[in-house]
């Protein structure tokens, strides 16, 4: 199994009955699901099963969904609509009757909207309409299909980031831990700088004073916790990416507590190279955040 992403986007061409259509889907990220739907006039019946095939396959992100028709030419027969025309012959001879304008002839009479019609023009029995409907509907469930494709080959492209974001963190917390700075020995010279620094400016030390201070100096440096939350976080994600299903909020979560550990260690550093290496912590915890913010 692989992390989706929420970032896709799918067309299926389809035609049935002198119809011809096309489905366009595009995904981007979003906190939930959400779904608009664009279909044309007198389709209206179809959006509630378009809603529960997208709810079937997705759990987050924006969807836009729409159906495009176009009706395909020389598939139907011509009909004369003789009602429409005698309507429009009556109005024609009371117009010249009235203006004594010349009477329009049969060209221009045929030219009239309505009164020629073809056969996807007249009204559709309802087993063709289900039929159409059913044909539209499958064709959408393809499109669908494709777009939940398109969205796992882009998670499969953020799972590689995720990893090797995850990879830097892992090694920049070892180094951290491998750091001269961490020593006993390097701790205690610092302590020593600072207990000369206060010798200069003040004339006598309490010694349980001045013993307690060091301790509680040496402890705020101590940054051991924060390394071992890294650590498990890092194992943690690992296991998230090879879990199936939406996990991008799981991620979410991990990412704002790998941000929190490395201001812990930040705050704590008292050593140049600890403070560097918490920043480039820190700059690649935000690459992460940014990443799995498109992760379902």
């Amino acid at each position: 199994m692989t992390i989706s992403s929420m970032t896709g986007f799918a067309r299926v061409d389809g035609s049935s009955d002198g119809l011809a259509w096309t489905w366009e889907a595009r995904s981007v990220n979003g906190r939930g699901l959400d779904v608009r739907l664009r279909l044309p006039p007198g389709y209206e019946a179809l959006e509630v099963a378009a809603r529960d095939a997208v709810s079937k396959r997705f759990a987050r992100g924006n969807i836009a969904l729409s159906l495009a028709l176009e009706r395909q030419q020389g598939n139907g027969s011509v009909r004369l609509n003789e009602l429409v025309l005698a309507d429009v012959v009556k109005a024609a001879e009371r117009v010249s009757a009235l203006s004594g304008a010349s009477k329009p002839d049969a060209a221009q009479f045929l030219m009239i909207k309505g009164v020629l019609e073809t056969a996807d023009q007249t009204v559709e029995d309802s087993e063709v309409r289900a039929a159409r409907e059913g044909a539209l509907l499958r064709s959408l469930e393809a499109t669908l299909d494709s777009l939940a494709e398109a969205r796992r080959a882009e998670g499969t492209r953020l799972a590689e980031i995720v990893r090797d974001q995850l990879a830097q963190i892992e090694r920049l917390a070892g180094e951290v831990r491998a750091s001269p700075s961490r020593t006993p020995e390097a701790i205690a010279n610092r302590l020593k700088d600072a207990i000369a620094r206060l010798f200069e400016t003040t004339a006598a030390l309490d010694q349980d004073r001045l013993h307690q201070e060091a301790m509680l100096m040496a402890t705020r440096a101590d940054v051991e916790e924060e390394l071992q939350r890294l650590a498990a976080h890092v194992a943690g994600a690992r296991d998230i990416i090879g879990e199936p299903g939406a996990v991008g909020r799981k991620l979410d979560f991990l990412a704002q507590e790998f941000n929190r550990e490395a201001n812990t260690l930040c705050s704590k550093a008292n050593a140049v190279d600890i403070t560097r290496l918490g920043l480039q912590l820190k700059t690649v915890i935000d690459q992460l955040r940014e990443q799995v913010q498109n992760v379902e």
